[in-house]
Order: structure tokens, then C-alpha cells, then sequence
């Protein structure tokens, strides 16, 4: 019994390990846990909030920057210029002063609209008069290209102090598209004079909008991570002053920002990943942010969507928690302990920014489950382990003794194993005892000469059964062409004996007949001295994308048969590859896309270079690849054409493969058809 590894293992554990552990994890775990672990998580919710309160304030603080750099902006001056022009010239023309054919063309919806639709730099004068609106399309762009930067921005506004529109962003942020025709013209036609934030900043203020639903409200892009909090928006307004009168107020700057960018700040996984540990891996993590009004009492943000604007005293029943904040002068602090959605819950609060200071207020939250808090108990133990170090140095010293005696023969036996697996079956083990490892030792000794024989036998077999099929093939592959042969020499020999007319005629027939069979004969024999190994590949300098030039050319008699056009593009390249064995290859693949386009189509033939290779895709719109063909594409004598050897693919594999290159055929990705992917090793000057 006691010869056992297993029972060695486990007296040694027992007696080094278990009951000093269960013993001192028991006493400290009873008096220590609680309270310790409760007191770091608090501390650690205080940090995150106030953490996360800066992100927000600082994402703020950003806002109004970006508005302030751009009403200083030369552009926006000139803009704002531009649109008192136009309006003084209009009253000229108005009151008869300036002819009406001096009338400058309206900056208005259908303009800013088709200006948006032109490329950029390409915009005709039809659209607009560069000497009426030039400035104005300059801030558009200005808009566009800052909104593509930040990417928070819904809209941007430029108002004249009159409460006319100037101008603003054209489309949505991240080259979204362009905003509608009925949005643009809502937004010229909108009275801002009305609006709280125009008569704010009208005044010299800098103006903020909390969580709303915009009257601009713009749609964001499907697929773009958004949720339903980009429904709500967070509004800026910035005065743009006269720089020859700096109490004078010309213009009004308003931007929109989605909520859905401070959502995300409160949805941060900083806040899981700050008490990693506290839960398993395998459970959703509990830890997460929220965010009320400056009320302390009004839902803002929250992971459940639905609780926006849901009163925490009066909907939630958590009156507790709003006094918390309302009496805290200071703004920071703990939560009572309380009880949300069934979960006993620890959490910690920290007001942001207020009004006075450029914010709004609000109240930031992050709150954690207890059952999270407690979950920690098995590595609390681990580590309060470390106090009894002289328990540890006698389970060490104990188990080092005992691995040495037992893992030896292990060790042995472990590499025996790793030179069978290698191939050598010669590999042995000294077998020195009785016990499991002996008996392991000699049931491998056993094994390894069992298998030695078996692969022996396997090689063997299989050598024959590749000779016999090799033979049958090549002799059914002769015998095709020799039949028509052997038919045509005797068509030819009757003629002759009968002195038939036309013999002559007959002659040329035959020998023609006679040259495309040889000629046959010899690709049959070229194709299996490829398969076989045929000569070594000698790996130079290749310039791919000339080399696709030239049998794309060689193709070109045969897609204008087929009707079928061929597109190249993409980048030259160097690549380190045999030139003979890289153009049968890729003549090889664009001979069958050619043939699975009987009735014409298109070729694609397009190059790339990444992560230090060069990446060529042929792809046609041809019939495509059955579902049963791909699993054989690469396999010797598979063919799904009436003719050929069937060995095409299978040496254009063993080619690339030779070349340290590789290949798949897959079906397109765009449309039907076959894409072939080709994929080499640049030469060695230009791998970087």
C-alpha cells in the first residue's frame, strides 16, 4: 500500500499542507475577513468614483474648449462676416440701391445640402458663388473634419446674433452621411431666439443644455455600437465676439452631444476590472456606474435603459440614498448599505462639476453586491497563509523530499515518451521497481515495439498501394490518347490500300491528330514528374505583379472568346519565389477560372502586401465551387472537368508550398464564382 505514488502524494499533502491550512485559514477567516474585505471594497469604490467623476468633468471641460477654439477661429469670424455681406447686399438690392441681378445667391438649406452631396474641391459654381459663400462652405468643412476628429458631436451649429442660421455640419460624425433635406431645412427655418442657450450666449454666457431630447435630434448610423441612449443629447453654447469689439456678440456656437459617449464613460469597464478578483470569471460581473441629475433624485445614466428619469425616492423606494447626498456638503462619500432588485448592495457617490464651475452637477454612483464582496474568501486565506511561514518551510521541505524520490522514474519516463512521439520507436525505459511507474515502464516497452512493427507493416502498404494506383493512372491517362491514334493509323492505312481520293487530306488529318495526342502525352508526363517532385524550386527575385501582366496576356485570346473581362490592380511587389514554378501556378488558376466562365463574366486579379507577404486573389464569377468538390480540391487525380489529369491543383499546392508560400480556393465573397488565394514571402530586401 504504502509503494503507491498516490498514497505517498497523499500523506505527504495531509500531513504538510491540509491541516495546518484548514486549521489557521478557519481562525483568520472568522476574524478577519469581514471586516477587512468590506473596508478595502469601500475604499476602492471612493477611488472609482472619484475617478470617474474627473473623466466626466475633464470630458466636459473638453466640450466647452472645442467651442471656444472654434469661435475664435478665423473661419468662423469670416463666416459670420460672409452672412452680414450677403445680408446687407440683399437690403441694397431690396431698396432698389444695387441692381437685382447683383443679388447674391442664398446660403440656405438646398445649398449647404447640394454642396454637401459635391466631393469636396470639386463643387461647380452652380452650387455656390466662391466670392457669396466660400467662407461659409470653408466653416462647413471646418465642421465636418472636427467632427470626424472628436467624434462626440452630433451637430454644429454657427447662429448670427439676429438668430439666423449661418451654417453647420453637413453629416453625421466618422464620414456618416449627410444629414437630410427636411433636417436642414428645419434648422434654417427655427426660431433660436426662443431657446434658453441662444439668449444665454446672445448675452456674452457660456451656455450648457443637460440630458434632453433635442429638437435637432439627428440619427446615428446602425451598427455603430449605439443604444437607446443616443436618443439624448447634452447641448453647448459659446458667444462668438467681435474682434474689433469684444463686448459685442455676433454669433452663437451650439453643439450637440450624444449621450450616448457619456454613458459609455459611466458604463466604463474600469469599473468591473477595478475589483477583479472579488467575482468568478464565470459570472457577469456586478460592479456598475450610474448617474443622477443635480437633484440626487433623477435617473441620467444607468445600465437598464428603462430607469432614465425614473425617481429614485419615489419610483425606487431608495429615499435613503438621496438624503445621503443632499446632506453631504462635501459631495463624496458612502451610500448607506440598501437593497436594489433583491441584491444587498455597498456603493459610493461623488458629485461632479456644478453649473458655476461648467458642468451640471450631477451625482455619479458605482455600487458592487455584497455576495461580490464576500466572494473572496479562498484568496484571502492564500494570502493571510503567508504568516505561517514555518508551516509552509516544513510542507516544502517534506515535499521536495518526496517529489525527488518519486518523479525521478517520472521524469525518465517522460522522455522516453517525447522520442516516441518524435519518431523513435527504439526509445526504452529501465524498468526499476514494482510498483505503478514499473509497470508503466514496461506496458511503454511493450507499446513502442508493437507500433515500430505496425508502422513497418503500415509503410509498407501504403508504398504498394501508391504504386498500384499511380500505374493504373498513368495507364488510363496513355491509353486515352492512344486510341484515337490507333483508329486514325487505321484510317489512314485503308485509304491507302483502297487508293481512296482525298488520302492526302486524310494524311494531314492524322498526323495533325497524331501531334495533339503526343503533345497530350507529353503534358501527362510533365504533370505527374511535377507531382513526383519534378526538379527543386530555385527561389530568386520575382516581380509579381509583371509576372501576372504576362499571363493575364497570355489569357487575353481566350477571355475575349469566352467574353469574359479581366481587371488587375493593386501594388507592385517583390517576392522570393521560383519564377517557372510561380507561372505554372498562377497560369494554372487562371486557366480554370476561365473555364468555369463558359458563358462569359469577369476576373479579378488583385495584389496586396501585408505582415511581411505578398497576398494575391483571383477571384471570377464563374459557376462556382460545390460544397462536396472543395473538401477534395487539393487531392491527387480529383478533377471536376471532363478532362486533364486531375493533378493541376494538387502541383500547384506542392509548388507554393516548396516556395514557403500557401493556397486556398474558397467561394467568393463577393457575388458567385471562385476566389483563389495565393499567398509568398516578400524577398528578403523588402521585408521590414
Amino acid at each position: 500500500m504504502l509503494r503507491r505514488i498516490s498514497t505517498k502524494l497523499v500523506l505527504a499533502v495531509l500531513l504538510a499542507v491540509v491541516l495546518p491550512f484548514v486549521a489557521f485559514a478557519f481562525y483568520m477567516n472568522e476574524q478577519m475577513e469581514g471586516r477587512l474585505t468590506r473596508h478595502v471594497v469601500q475604499q476602492a469604490l471612493l477611488s472609482l468614483v472619484k475617478d470617474l467623476a474627473g473623466q466626466i468633468d475633464y470630458f466636459l471641460d473638453e466640450r466647452r474648449s472645442d467651442l471656444e477654439q472654434w469661435a475664435n477661429a478665423p473661419w468662423t469670424r469670416a463666416a459670420l462676416d460672409n452672412y452680414r455681406q450677403e445680408r446687407a447686399t440683399r437690403e441694397r438690392v431690396r431698396s432698389g440701391e444695387l441692381a437685382a441681378e447683383r443679388a447674391p445667391r442664398v446660403w440656405d438649406a438646398r445649398t449647404l445640402a447640394r454642396v454637401a452631396e459635391s466631393p469636396r474641391g470639386t463643387v461647380s459654381t452652380e452650387v455656390y458663388s466662391p466670392v457669396d459663400h466660400g467662407r461659409r462652405r470653408e466653416l462647413t468643412g471646418e465642421f465636418d473634419r472636427y467632427l470626424d476628429i472628436k467624434r462626440v458631436y452630433d451637430l454644429v451649429l454657427l447662429v448670427a446674433a439676429d438668430g439666423n442660421l449661418v451654417t453647420c455640419s453637413s453629416r453625421l460624425p466618422g464620414g456618416g452621411p449627410n444629414h437630410s433635406p427636411a433636417l436642414l431645412e428645419y434648422l434654417f427655418a427655427y426660431d433660436y431666439t426662443r431657446t434658453a442657450w441662444f439668449q444665454r450666449a446672445r448675452a456674452g454666457q457660456y451656455a450648457l443644455v443637460d440630458h434632453h431630447l433635442s429638437p435637432f435630434h439627428v440619427t446615428l448610423p446602425g451598427g455603430a455600437g449605439y443604444d437607446a441612449a443616443e436618443d439624448y443629447q447634452l447641448g453647448f453654447a459659446a458667444p462668438v465676439f467681435d474682434p474689433e469689439n469684444p463686448a459685442q456678440v455676433v454669433g452663437v456656437l451650439y453643439g450637440l452631444v450624444n449621450w450616448w459617449h457619456v454613458q459609455e464613460l459611466v458604463s466604463s469597464q474600469v469599473i468591473p476590472n477595478a475589483f477583479r478578483g472579488y467575482f468568478s470569471e464565470d459570472t457577469p460581473p456586478s460592479p456598475y456606474g450610474w448617474l443622477w441629475a443635480d437633484d440626487a433624485n433623477t435617473i441620467l445614466a444607468h445600465k437598464d435603459r428603462g430607469l432614465y428619469y425614473r425617481r429614485v425616492q419615489e419610483d425606487l423606494g431608495l429615499g435613503a440614498l438621496v438624503e445621503a447626498v443632499r446632506a453631504d456638503p462635501g459631495g463624496w462619500g458612502l451610500y448607506p448599505e440598501y437593497v436594489f432588485q433583491g441584491e444587498a448592495k455597498n456603493a459610493a457617490y461623488r458629485r461632479c462639476k456644478g453649473v458655476a464651475e461648467g458642468g451640471f452637477g450631477w451625482v455619479l454612483g458605482v455600487g458592487i453586491n455584497n455576495d461580490d464582496i464576500y466572494a473572496t474568501a479562498s484568496e484571502l486565506r492564500r494570502l493571510l497563509l503567508g504568516g505561517t511561514l514555518c508551516v509552509l518551510v516544513f510542507s516544502v521541505c517534506l515535499t521536495l523530499f518526496i517529489a525527488r524520490r518519486t518523479t525521478g522514474p517520472i521524469r525518465e519516463l517522460q522522455q522516453r515518451v517525447r522520442r516516441a512521439a518524435e519518431g523513435d520507436l527504439d526509445a526504452r525505459v529501465e524498468i526499476r521497481s514494482r510498483d505503478e511507474l514499473g509497470a508503466l515502464a514496461e506496458d511503454f516497452n511493450r507499446m513502442t515495439g508493437e507500433l515500430k512493427e505496425q508502422r513497418a507493416r503500415i509503410v509498407k502498404a501504403e508504398k504498394d498501394a501508391a504504386w498500384r494506383e499511380m500505374a493504373r493512372q498513368i495507364a488510363h491517362d496513355i491509353k486515352n490518347p492512344l486510341t484515337p491514334i490507333t483508329l486514325s493509323l487505321d484510317l489512314l492505312e485503308r485509304a491507302r490500300r483502297e487508293k481512296a481520293s482525298g488520302s492526302e487530306e486524310i494524311l494531314e488529318r492524322t498526323m495533325a491528330l497524331m501531334r495533339r495526342q503526343v503533345e497530350h502525352l507529353r503534358q501527362i508526363a510533365n504533370d505527374f514528374y511535377e507531382f513526383t517532385g519534378g526538379r527543386r524550386a530555385l527561389p530568386t527575385r520575382v516581380a509579381l505583379g509583371a509576372l501576372l501582366e504576362e499571363v493575364l496576356h497570355l489569357h487575353d485570346a481566350w477571355a475575349v472568346e469566352r467574353g469574359v473581362a479581366m481587371h488587375r490592380d493593386g501594388p507592385e511587389a517583390n517576392v522570393w519565389a521560383d519564377v517557372g514554378k510561380l507561372r505554372r501556378v498562377l497560369v494554372n488558376l487562371v486557366s480554370n477560372a476561365l473555364q468555369a466562365m463558359p458563358e462569359g463574366g469577369e476576373l479579378f486579379v488583385a495584389t496586396r502586401v501585408e505582415d511581411g507577404r505578398a497576398r494575391v486573389t483571383i477571384r471570377d464569377t464563374g459557376v462556382g465551387l460545390a460544397p462536396e468538390a472543395r473538401a477534395h480540391l487539393f487531392e491527387p487525380y480529383f478533377t471536376t472537368k471532363s478532362e486533364g489529369t486531375g493533378l493541376g491543383l494538387a502541383i500547384a499546392k506542392r509548388a507554393l508550398e516548396e516556395m514557403g508560400g500557401e493556397i486556398e480556393l474558397v467561394p467568393a465573397t463577393e457575388g458567385r464564382g471562385t476566389e483563389a488565394r495565393v499567398s509568398l514571402p516578400l524577398a528578403p530586401a523588402e521585408v521590414t
